[in-house]
């Protein structure tokens, strides 16, 4: 996959020809990033957080997620997926973790690394980061979800130093992975293939443009539903009982829904939120200070956890369920040696490689001046405006085709009230 090393990568793209500008993604858009201009949605990207809110909704399916393609890993000669804990809610009760893990190898991977393992490894790491700084500013934040990370840089670039400083469990597992293969197989990491199997398109952001290093230890990440009628045919073969390549217990597929990050932390007073409009108006509450009686905050854009992801297949209900049955059977209790993880941590095995830096929205105008005008004119065009936040304007709502107008990229008159009132006054004459 290309990309202009200028712009902001992003996950999703807008089909043209398919598109028929009926405004819904536009309205639900939580960060105003979409704008629909001769009947056709255009994204303003420095405002795109990749939620993949526009794709759940869009009813022509005009917009897409840029993922990574099965036909793209024959470029690596040793390829290993890395599946979300979400796939092993996407299949029937009598499915275990332990098949699923064993079908990615039956459609073509080399190998396959349980990244729930990861989870519940990071919730260690957690809960050490946590104790380590409890006179630390409080909450802090969950990193899990790169796009609740980008609406932070966005959005609450005052937040970012709330975030936990440690590696994401799909990041982790591709680190270990890749180090492992690379002395075992003697194999050049440029021809090894690390794939993540993914619920939501915001993970490629973590993989082309990853806030916390210079470079992703990941190659790509394939959409669940892309391969999901694979696997289906793969697990009817499925009958090595003997090989087991699931580590991880209740703890790591808990991350696969709401909740499940928090669960896994010995601490009580922690705070989970689903969401994209639920997760702005918690962060809208730390910024403001209220919420720093809350030790941890897991914040997920996805409705429910990534359960709900754009890219998954089952109804979200069913795999809400079938992972609460999983957390059951394989229990409550850490898999991990805590001394191990310990000895990790004081090395600093698990953190960042870099600061998140912020990325705040284009401001009016680089000068001052310039920007109060443009404040004062959107002041201006907003009460001359209905209020009625139709869309019908090409924006999501008055405010910000007030500040379009005041940007000069729109005129006032593209509003259809204001057409409706001068062909009646001009009527009337």
């Amino acid at each position: 996959m290309k990309r202009n090393p200028d712009k902001y990568f992003h996950s999703i793209e807008i089909v043209e020809e398919k598109c028929i500008g009926c405004t819904i993604c536009m309205k639900v858009c939580p960060t105003q990033a979409i704008r629909v201009k001769n009947e056709v949605a255009v994204t303003i990207p420095e405002r795109c957080i990749d939620c993949g809110e526009c794709i759940r909704v869009c009813p022509q399916n005009a917009i897409i997620p840029l993922t990574t393609e099965y036909q793209d890993l024959k470029k690596f000669k040793y390829t290993v997926a890395l599946p979300s804990p979400v796939l092993y809610s996407q299949f029937g009760p009598d499915v275990m973790p332990n098949d699923i893990l064993l079908a990615l190898k039956k459609i073509g991977f080399d190998d396959v690394y349980d990244q729930a393992w990861s989870c519940e490894v990071i919730s260690k790491a957690i809960e050490l980061f946590l104790e380590d700084k409890k006179h630390y500013r409080r909450p802090i934040i969950s990193s899990t979800c790169p796009a609740v990370v980008r609406l932070i840089q966005i959005r609450f670039p005052s937040l970012l130093d709330l975030i936990v400083p440690v590696e994401y469990p799909r990041e982790l597992s591709a680190k270990e992975i890749k180090s492992k293969i690379t002395d075992k197989l003697k194999i050049p990491e440029k021809d090894i293939g690390l794939i993540h199997i993914t619920p939501c398109p915001a993970k490629m952001i973590s993989i082309y443009e990853p806030p916390t290093r210079e470079k992703s230890h990941l190659d790509g990440a394939i959409a669940i539903k892309d391969i999901y009628g694979a696997l289906l045919n793969a697990l009817k073969d499925v009958t090595d009982s003997e090989t087991i390549l699931q580590r991880s217990g209740g703890i790591g597929i808990g991350w696969a829904i709401s909740g499940g990050e928090v669960k896994g932390l010995k601490f009580e007073n922690c705070l989970a939120v689903s969401g994209v409009k639920d997760t702005i108006r918690i962060l809208e509450d730390v910024e403001s200070g209220i919420l720093s009686g809350i030790e941890f905050l897991e914040c997920l854009v996805c409705p429910g956890g990534c359960i709900r992801g754009p890219l998954t297949v089952q109804n979200p209900h069913i795999a809400r369920t079938r992972i609460e049955k999983l957390i059951k059977m394989f229990g409550e209790k850490s898999r991990v040696n805590e001394e191990k993880v310990k000895k990790l941590y004081k090395k600093g095995y698990f953190f960042f490689k870099k600061r998140i830096d912020a990325a705040p929205v284009m401001p009016l105008s680089k000068d001052p001046s310039e920007a109060i005008r443009i404040l004062k004119r959107r002041e201006e065009v907003l009460k001359e405006l209905p209020g009625k936040d139709c869309g019908a304007c090409g924006a999501p709502d008055c405010r910000t085709f007030a500040e379009d107008v005041a940007k000069g990229i729109a005129l006032i008159d593209e509003c259809v009230f204001r057409i409706i009132q001068k062909a009646e006054v001009k009527h009337k004459m």
